[in-house]
């Protein structure tokens, strides 16, 4: 008998209404913070996790003799959400407490966005306040440097402006699901699990351009984590890498997560970014071999050799160089010395160009001793790089050049000694207009010309959309190559 009283007294508490929980006024929205790994503070234990809506620490369970339960007993904390449902419950009465005040904090724990909102991105400019009072602007928020992350932080920020890539993760397409109408890879069904990588960069990508965010900053803490275990901890979070490099492995590996395919794969990374190149032998040992068309990424420039001796006056003089100096490497004519795999002379020409232009100016050298670093400063434009000016481009059928108007959206800098210096990156904020250096936290608006004094190192251009063409076919084989 008192079995089943006390059974009944359970249904009656789980069937109270929400707006009977008498503890709702104890939630801190000021203490709560998602960005970290959803673990137990007690067992970190990963499964079945409840944030304590009160003081913001994470347990385990919500049954008798769990952590959530004796915390909420201990510290007479009654509010509790399930990290993966977003549902919230009263401890130790057990009732789920279901009520719209609490949608906000679901909306910060897992950020989603309608067709209609993935639409206005790129032409709604918004202007939000975190709890502290700041105002932050939204897709331009700062990133927490973990330590030695700011590598990552630039490559991150740079991404952002990317809109094909953003609104595929806003959509939520990496894991079937689509706001924007279809999902999957190409977003015309539904693709393969999403990798730990793939959803860590989407939960990063949606909080990032989240307008009801409790704080002007996002931490890429869980992203870090699924990066350490897909790159066999390669890059570290207490160790500086370079952006290149790191940027080279994320647009590989997404690709080939998304698409299901290690080699050959088709996503929205290659989409956007997958251009092909026609590589020629040079010397008359080659004369008869016949051109190759590889697959690139991202093109690398070669700079300049710096002065090695002081001028009149005592000083090193810096050198500057114009891009479309650079650029003729790419010429179809101009040969390079390649040593990997066997040594030879190589030409390039642009066979295929790609909706977005990833830039990569060759600024370091390493040898056995040390790394020198290049202090060549580079010209360029910020709008209106016309390629067809510099370098043959690919032909239409009718004989005219392909749309090839490329502007610049996001240029990343390093500063400081090759040892001891720090990346920041400047990007493009369309529905703004404006432009914003961002180092790691800092995030300030800056002036055109002043992106174009810096010691750029990584640009993204993306070609212009009056003059994009259709989708072109996608290459039959996808690898991670530098020109």
């Amino acid at each position: 008998m008192d079995a089943a009283r006390l059974a009944a007294e359970r249904r009656e508490r789980a069937a109270r209404s929400s707006r009977e929980c008498p503890y709702l006024d104890t939630v801190n929205r000021s203490l709560l913070d998602f960005d970290f790994e959803k673990c137990c503070s007690v067992s970190l234990v990963p499964h079945n996790v409840y944030a304590c809506l009160v003081c913001g620490k994470y347990f385990q369970g919500r049954g008798p003799s769990t952590h959530a339960y004796v915390h909420a007993l201990e510290a007479t904390h009654h509010v509790f959400m399930n990290l993966d449902t977003g549902r919230v419950y009263c401890l130790p009465d057990m009732y789920e407490v279901v009520d719209a005040s609490l949608d906000d904090i679901r909306h910060v724990l897992n950020p989603k966005f309608t067709s209609p909102q993935i639409a206005e991105v790129d032409h709604r400019r918004l202007w939000s306040r975190g709890l502290d009072g700041t105002d932050y602007l939204t897709g331009a928020v700062g990133l927490n440097n973990l330590r030695a992350t700011d590598y990552v932080n630039v490559v991150l920020q740079s991404l952002m402006r990317v809109g094909p890539v953003r609104d595929f993760f806003l959509a939520q397409r990496e894991l079937g699901v689509s706001g924007a109408g279809g999902g999957g890879a190409g977003g015309a069904g539904p693709g393969p699990a999403a990798s730990p990588l793939a959803r860590r960069f989407g939960e990063l990508t949606r909080k990032i351009w989240n307008s009801r965010n409790f704080k002007g900053q996002v931490s890429p803490h869980e992203f870090m984590q699924a990066v350490l275990a897909a790159s066999d901890r390669r890059f570290l979070i207490d160790k500086q890498s370079d952006p290149v490099e790191f940027l080279s492995w994320l647009l590989n590996t997404l690709n080939a997560d998304l698409s299901g395919k290690k080699r050959g794969g088709k996503s929205i990374v290659s989409r956007c970014f997958q251009g092909e190149l026609e590589v020629t032998n040079a010397g008359l040992a080659y004369q008869d071999d016949p051109p190759v068309r590889m697959p690139f990424f991202m093109l690398s420039l070669d700079l300049p050799a710096a002065p090695l001796f002081q001028d009149a006056m005592e000083k090193n003089t810096i050198p500057q160089v114009p891009l479309f100096q650079i650029l003729r490497k790419f010429d179809g004519e101009t040969e390079h010395e390649v040593l990997r795999p066997e040594p030879r002379r190589k030409r390039y020409k642009l066979a295929r160009l790609p909706r977005y232009l990833i830039v990569h100016h060759k600024r370091f050298t390493k040898n056995n001793f040390f790394v020198e670093k290049n202090p060549t400063i580079v010209t360029f434009p910020v709008k209106n790089l016309q390629l067809s000016d510099h370098v043959p481009v690919p032909k239409l059928p009718d004989g005219r050049d392909v749309p090839c108007k490329y502007n610049l959206v996001a240029n990343i800098t390093h500063e400081g000694k090759p040892e001891s210096g720090a990346y920041r990156a400047a990007v493009w904020h369309k529905a703004d207009g404006n432009w914003y250096d961002t180092e790691d936290l800092t995030v300030n608006e800056v002036l055109p010309q002043q992106v174009v004094l810096t010691e750029t190192y990584l640009q993204i251009y993306e070609l212009d959309k009056d003059a994009a063409p259709g989708p072109p076919p996608a290459p039959k084989e996808d690898v991670d190559m530098f020109a």
